[in-house]
């Protein structure tokens, strides 16, 4: 459907994409994640020819985005960060515009504009000002004008953000309902998101592809570092003595302590189940075992482990910069 293929990207000294290479597959909802600068936006203008590549190509049904990028685009609904919306229009001006600008064929333009907006649930706001909705049917419109001609691959960068909670659910909803008959490519930096929507996840950091799986898998590559946290009714130093005889502990840490109560994790030696050592450990000692629960890698491991990345909501904002060099170079 896509294929990728050695795709670079400088500004100036800065490598925001560096050849980078992959392949989306048909009916497949993927998952673009990665910390803000990480090169997902640049990824995604080239894909949809917003953006020249320093080096390599993007092919898209066969089609070059450079040498046949008619062909190409013809193939892809994009949803840029900020929509492309005209606020002094209503959703079905702005709709019918977007029909005229890809030349779709007059005939059965108002079959496809009800199809889009029942499809996007956008009907009973379609003669409101663009101005006067909320974020959330906004986001919504968007999605419509990506729709239309209904391209076999929809592009979504960062379709959530500044949504309330209860509009994140409905457009989440409605990227699975598109993933039926479309293949769709969601950017996100939010972990949840990702793992809630796609069936399949690239991670990219600094511009390289370093992971590319479904989440069920990529956790399976840390399934040996699951940690076990535990309370213990005895201070810290009382607990910690019982656990320096127990053997298979890699690293432990006191995570809080009250005097009566001390909650500690564990870091186990790769492949060892040491929970009826430690079990054992504490009644023997005569110290009652209060709670222990296995804790098993998430995807926010995963990134954090591929990455070396803060975690994501801390992570340094560099996709302005990306966004600002963009426009200058569109000048």
């Amino acid at each position: 459907m896509i294929e990728v293929r050695h795709l670079t990207k400088r500004y100036g000294n800065h490598m925001a994409v560096s050849d980078l290479s992959f392949k989306i597959e048909k009916g497949v909802i993927y998952g673009l994640l990665g910390p803000n600068g990480a090169g997902k936006s640049t990824t995604m203008n080239i894909i949809t020819g917003c953006l020249g590549a320093t080096e390599g190509d993007v092919l898209i049904g066969g089609h070059s985005i450079t040498e046949e990028p008619k062909e190409a685009k013809r193939l892809i609904g994009y949803l840029p960060e900020q929509p492309p919306l005209y606020m002094d229009m209503t959703p079905k001006e702005y709709l019918r515009f977007v029909m005229a600008a890809k030349n779709l064929p007059v005939k059965g333009r108002d079959g496809e504009l009800d199809s889009v907006m029942e499809k996007t649930r956008i009907a009973e706001m379609q003669n409101n000002l663009i101005r006067n909705l909320s974020k959330g049917y906004r986001q919504r419109v968007g999605i419509a004008q990506a729709l239309l001609g209904n391209p076999e691959i929809i592009i979504l960068d960062e379709p959530t953000v500044g949504l309330d909670p209860a509009q994140i659910i409905e457009i989440r909803d409605l990227i699975k309902e598109l993933g039926r008959e479309h293949t769709v490519i969601l950017s996100s930096h939010i972990l949840s998101e990702v793992q809630a929507v796609c069936d399949a996840i690239m991670i990219i950091s600094k511009g390289h592809l370093i992971a590319s799986d479904t989440a069920e898998n990529l956790t399976a590559m840390l399934a040996g570092t699951t940690t076990l946290r535990l309370e213990a009714a005895a201070n810290e130093s009382s607990v910690r003595a019982v656990l320096d005889h127990v053997d298979g502990i890699e690293d432990l840490h006191m995570m809080q302590s009250s005097g009566d109560a001390t909650t500690v994790e564990l870091k186990p030696e790769e492949n060892t189940d040491i929970r009826a050592r430690v079990f054992h450990a504490f009644a023997k000692s005569d110290i009652a075992l209060l709670e222990m629960t296995s804790v098993r890698a998430s995807l926010e491991d995963v990134f954090l482990e591929l990455t070396q990345q803060e975690p994501l909501q801390e992570a340094a904002p560099q996709d302005q910069q990306e966004s600002d060099d963009k426009r200058k170079e569109d000048a």
